[in-house]
């Protein structure tokens, strides 16, 4: 989809959740002929992505007590998609770990040869 508009971003019209596990997916669109639907999927280890599921795949997903997927009857989106995928334990852990780095320097230092005496000690 190259024709240089900004991409939509929607906020979620419905969330889902195993009751028995750490499972969240919230969604924005539905295509029900192709079987997917698309929204930031949190399978609770830390990794939530914005993507696609397989409705088929969900409806046969069960938790630790084997309890099937759950609606939110409560969910009501308060903001887009890309700001819950921005607020996700995933995006929080990577901007942090931006701080945490040093500015870079203009020197860059080889991992294989020392720079300042092309020999291989690192």
């Amino acid at each position: 989809m190259d024709n240089h508009q900004p991409a939509i971003d929607f906020k979620p019209v419905l969330k889902l959740f195993t009751p028995d596990a750490q499972c969240t997916w919230l969604l924005t669109e539905l295509d029900p002929d192709g079987g997917l639907a698309f929204g930031l999927c949190d399978l609770g280890m830390g990794e939530p992505e914005l993507g696609y599921v397989s409705l088929v795949e969900l409806a046969a997903v069960r938790g630790k007590l084997g309890l099937p997927i759950e609606r939110d009857l409560h969910f009501v989106a308060d903001k887009s998609i890309s700001a819950y995928a921005e607020e996700s334990p995933r995006a929080s852990a990577h901007r942090r770990l931006r701080q945490q780095l040093p500015p870079a320097s203009g020197r860059r230092r080889s991992l294989f040869f020392d720079n300042s005496t092309k020999s291989n000690r690192l």
